[in-house]
């Protein structure tokens, strides 16, 4: 399955499931949103299931003509791993890590789809980091390793923009990652049957169509098992909360020239198996 969050003409957002080259709209099934049909487990989904093979009248969109917002506009918590592909340690000069660099985004970062990214004045440093993304279902503490996949709904992208001038202003890098804007995600969330396994996906981002990141998440440090179980050891994971899982190398402050985000730029992920997620880069209004 495919889910998606749309707005509607009336400016409220809708859960949908995408079906083809139609979206089926979820409100009538009684889903407000994508957080209330994740907690609501493999029940939500069997009952989604029915709702898309006869929605009312009304219930189906065309997919080419909906405006779509982040799946999970303001997702619980959105988790970020950092330096979790050897290559992309290495290229910054940092030692590959013993266990998982955690920081963290808000909500206010997320934005979807065809949504532009914005470049805030006080940075001259943005840059892009293409990364799977995973999204709890059911949620827990101390979750086992082997239990992991009882865990995880689906997955979707996200681009960890990173302010690089302001996250290396101190020993934390939460600030530079925090911007509005700085954490497109979608298009859709792709369920766990279509993704039976994580770690053999191919990853990519052009940048105005010159390809910056190739890769395959087989390459990542720490994998998903390991990370749900590890961050379930020190909080509770949510349905709906975010796990960026890290990104490979070929980010611009390691190229020769440096190549940090324009107006005009255009950010395309690739991620097989999920589709693109594509977003043109603005600067701030004065």
């Amino acid at each position: 399955m495919r889910f998606v969050t749309i707005q509607r003409d009336q400016g409220y957002y809708e859960a949908g499931i995408v079906v083809e080259d139609q979206i089926f709209g979820l409100r009538g099934a009684g889903f407000p949103d994508l957080i209330a049909l994740i907690a609501g487990g493999d029940d939500a989904k069997d009952r989604v299931s029915r709702w898309s093979q006869s929605p009312p009248g009304g219930e189906r969109l065309d997919a080419d003509r909906v405006t779509l917002v982040a799946p999970i506009p303001r997702p619980p918590k959105i988790i970020c791993i950092g330096l979790n592909y050897r290559d992309h340690a290495e290229e910054g000069g940092n030692p590959v890590p013993n266990v998982p660099a955690v920081f963290a985004k808000w909500h206010t970062a997320v934005t979807g789809h065809a949504h532009p990214i914005v470049l805030p004045k006080i940075s001259q440093k943005c840059d892009y980091e293409a990364e799977l993304a995973v999204v709890i279902g059911k949620g827990g503490r101390h979750i086992p390793e082997d239990r992991w996949r009882e865990h995880v709904f689906g997955y979707t992208i996200i681009n960890d923009v990173s302010a690089r001038d302001i996250q290396s202003a101190t020993t934390q890098w939460t600030l530079g990652k925090a911007f509005d804007t700085f954490a497109p995600l979608g298009p859709a969330i792709v369920t766990t049957d279509e993704i039976t396994d994580p770690h053999n996906l191919d990853i990519s981002l052009t940048l105005s169509g010159e390809l910056m990141q190739n890769s395959n998440t087989r390459n990542m440090i720490f994998r998903v098992p390991y990370l749900v179980a590890y961050l379930s050891s020190v909080f509770t994971l949510e349905p709906g909360d975010v796990i960026a899982t890290g990104t490979p190398a070929g980010v611009g402050f390691a190229r020769t020239p440096r190549r940090w985000l324009r107006p005009g730029d255009e950010c395309r992920i690739i991620i097989q198996g999920i589709g693109q997620l594509v977003n043109p880069v603005v600067a701030e209004a004065q």
